[in-house]
């Protein structure tokens, strides 16, 4: 805030000095014409100079206090609401936007919209004074601070509620050419979508070209006003300095205009900015942190993922991971890596890199959301961060999808032989909880059944179920067998002597044992 006031007083600093400059310049050309003494001209002559220096001097404060003070606090926004997100999360794309894009909007509310407005009025006011209220000034004035202003403020919203509906009909339709343009192809109806999208772009650049009519002609306003202004001095017999500092002090809030249309566009951003940092956190949900090697399974939809992001936002500080809304940035994969630990070395990248087997080189930029790398490449990446960060409880999402499941299997096996604390691992293969501490079994949301694997195996239900289903498949590895059993490449199954019906395992699992 200090920063800000430093940057107003500069402005106005700078205006007034570049008024004094016309005023003093045109009076000193005037009185020169009249041939005085040159000691009567000293002080002018003095004035005009200083006056020249000290405008250039303080409009350079105004822009440094005035950038520092804006730039320091979009900082502090931005944490802001980036820790207002952490405890209160939101969908991701709405999210997004209002971490980058309506933050970048707060900015340009201060340096476009706050600051030219403050010395707008600061200046107007002190012209009135000097100026003795004289009707000209007191009818100019409020003519271009509020009156211009506020109608092109008007203007512009109007024009932005019928730009809406356009760009999002030409987002939508972009998307379809970029997503669908194989599949319009083949119908043929590649070309009927290309017209239509461009007579939205040509309906959206006809509205852009009138939505500036209006700014035009509040200009062409603002300018009648000045000059009307100094026609009415010029009537009422006042010096020509006074006639043309009248135009002057009215130059100065003639930028009010555009800064009212930038308002328009950025006060829904500062209005959404408020309501985030405003917004009460929900309530931490109320999950004990687990001590051990802990499983997670259950159907798709049975609440897994939900509960791990429970855990994580209960102990933000302890429990971290691969979790399913996970984001990759659009950066290189060293970038996105080190995020777990900044100050981490290219040894420590290169341990974690191995123990994933991510193969992506480092100065690799993974595109938006990791869409440049294969879903398996995507999972390790995430997998190598959350190893970085070393977290005392390790979340895993199903943290090898994507992977076959040989590799898959050798990969969890280095990761789990590799983490130094609690485990908790959400998979829908049941191999690797052979010899896991605990297993929850969750369905509708809700836990239904604990235990460990083999007491889960024993007893009738999902679990047991979901273990046979697994081991016909031929899905778990010779390691992971039950019994005796051996895995054939060649066919895919299992061949298992079953020495106890339940399917109890008799060794450790390959996953889990080094």
């Amino acid at each position: 805030m200090r920063r800000l006031v430093v940057a107003v007083v500069a402005g106005v600093g700078a205006e007034l000095a570049g008024i004094g400059l016309t005023v003093t310049a045109v009076w000193l050309v005037v009185r020169a014409a009249e041939q005085p003494p040159l000691s009567a001209l000293v002080v002018a002559i003095v004035a005009v100079r200083a006056l020249a220096v000290a405008r250039g001097g303080m409009r350079y404060a105004e822009r440094l206090a005035g950038h520092s003070a804006v730039l320091r606090h979009l900082a502090e926004v931005r944490g802001r609401v980036y820790d207002a997100l952490l405890r209160r999360p939101l969908p991701r794309g709405d999210a997004l936007t209002r971490l980058v894009s309506d933050v970048d909007s707060v900015q340009d509310a201060l340096v476009r919209c706050a600051l030219p407005g403050a010395v707008a009025v600061v200046v107007g006011s002190a012209a009135a004074v000097a100026t003795g209220f004289a009707w000209p000034m007191v009818v100019g004035l409020p003519a271009t601070v509020l009156v211009i202003p506020w109608a092109a403020f008007r203007m512009a919203r109007r024009h932005l509620r019928a730009l809406a509906p356009l760009r999002s009909e030409l987002a939508e339709r972009t998307v379809v050419l970029l997503d669908g343009a194989a599949e319009l192809t083949a119908f043929g109806a590649l070309d009927r979508e290309l017209d239509a999208t461009g007579r939205v772009v040509d309906a959206l650049a006809d509205r852009e070209r009138r939505g500036g009519f209006a700014p035009a002609a509040l200009a062409a306003a603002a300018v009648v006003v000045q000059f009307g202004v100094a026609l009415a001095f010029l009537r009422s017999g006042a010096p020509a300095h006074v006639v043309l500092g009248s135009i002057a002090v009215l130059e100065v809030a003639t930028p009010l205009a555009s800064a009212a249309e930038r308002w328009a566009g950025a006060r829904g951003s500062v209005r959404r900015v408020r309501a985030a940092l405003r917004a009460a956190p929900r309530p931490a949900p109320c999950v004990d942190l687990p001590v051990g090697r802990i499983g997670v399974v259950g159907a798709s939809g049975a609440g897994k993922s939900t509960f791990l992001r429970a855990l994580a936002a209960a102990h933000p500080g302890v429990a971290k991971g691969v979790l399913d809304d996970a984001h990759v940035f659009h950066a290189t994969a060293e970038a996105n890596v080190r995020l777990a630990r900044p100050d981490a070395s290219r040894a420590d990248l290169d341990r974690v890199a191995a123990l994933v087997d991510l193969d992506v080189p480092w100065d690799t930029v993974v595109g938006e959301d990791g869409d440049a790398l294969s879903g398996g490449q995507r999972q390790r990446l995430l997998l190598a961060r959350a190893l970085l960060a070393d977290p005392d409880v390790l979340l895993l999402d199903e943290p090898v999808e994507g992977l076959d499941v040989e590799h898959g299997d050798a990969v969890l096996r280095r990761v789990l032989a590799h983490a130094r604390g609690t485990v908790v691992l959400v998979t829908h293969r049941l191999a690797p909880l052979a010899d896991f501490d605990r297993v929850l079994v969750f369905e509708d949301g809700r836990v239904t059944r604990e235990g460990r694997h083999a007491d889960l195996v024993a007893a009738p239900g999902y679990y047991r179920d979901r273990w046979s289903t697994e081991r016909m498949a031929g899905r778990s590895s010779a390691g992971t067998s039950t019994g005796d059993g051996s895995h054939s490449p060649s066919n895919g199954t299992n061949c298992v002597n079953v020495d106890d019906p339940t399917g109890t395992p008799h060794r450790r699992s390959a996953v889990t044992a080094i």
